[in-house]
């Protein structure tokens, strides 16, 4: 028959902090191999986003090109059409009957011509916009190459340290989720909370000569004897971070400093 898998919140408390503590010492390697990553997984995750944004960035260009050379495409075709039609009213012209016919034809000329300087104008200023952004598109993809060659480099240096700590880092992490099913949730929750706002990611941490070992401030008597008992979960009023009596941490408590005598001024003894 199987046995029965204790429930977290029943366990003494004495076994909540001991497996608390082994948790965090857990945790603590997993950031020790993070950080011999250093900043490499940073620096790949932002080139990853300037590469995208380029991308994003040459697409952009190369549509705002293909707009420009289809209303290159679209004045041209305007031109022709004004050529023809003023090639049209240049041969009526010498059959006019009137002066108002003639009138009518010259104004006629005068406005396509008007609208093939027009053409001419846009086509020109369209050209020009193109050229901008066929320099801008070059620039765009020359750095894109660079970073694209950035990006492999750094990720090859970061899968060679990963490479490496893999398996010790998914060894870890599976202790650490093995832990936390022998946590009550709610603790668990604190946990995580004070070491997520902690700058060291210490939760818990052992009293040492009388004083937190997070944030070094004296503890009263009272509480020091609290923790010593392990009776009930105790936090630093302080720092909020879980307190823990050195022996069950499996740390050699610090012997006490023992205050040396005062010695008496030679003034006071001879008032003696």
């Amino acid at each position: 028959m199987a046995k029965k898998k204790e429930n977290p919140a029943e366990m003494p408390v004495e076994e909540r902090l001991k497996n608390l503590f082994q948790l965090q010492t857990i945790l603590t390697e997993i950031d020790r191999i993070r950080t011999l990553r250093g900043e490499l997984p940073l620096e790949v995750e932002d080139l990853e986003d300037t590469i995208e944004g380029l991308k994003t960035r040459i697409s952009k260009t190369e549509a705002e090109m293909a707009d420009l050379r289809a209303k290159i495409n679209e004045h041209k075709g305007k031109i022709e059409l004004a050529n023809s039609q003023l090639a049209t009213y240049k041969e009526q012209m010498d059959n006019v009957r009137n002066n108002r016919e003639y009138d009518l034809l010259n104004k006629e000329i005068e406005f396509q011509t008007l609208e093939i300087e027009l053409c001419n104008k846009r086509i020109r200023e369209a050209q020009s916009l193109e050229k901008n952004r066929e320099e801008a598109l070059a620039r765009s993809q020359e750095e894109l190459e660079g970073r694209m060659q950035d990006l492999e480099v750094k990720k090859n240096e970061l899968d060679e340290i990963v490479a490496e700590t893999k398996a010790d880092e998914e060894k870890l992490r599976e202790k650490a989720k093995n832990l936390e099913t022998l946590i009550e949730p709610r603790l668990l929750q604190s946990f995580k909370r004070i070491r997520k706002n902690s700058r060291n990611g210490l939760g818990i941490v052992y009293v040492q000569r009388d004083a937190c070992g997070g944030c070094f401030a004296k503890i009263p008597p009272q509480r020091q004897l609290d923790v010593r008992m392990r009776k009930k979960v105790i936090v630093c009023e302080y720092c909020g971070r879980i307190l823990i009596d050195p022996e069950l941490a499996g740390v050699k408590p610090d012997a006490p400093v023992e205050e040396k005598p005062k010695r008496r001024s030679r003034r006071k003894k001879e008032e003696e």
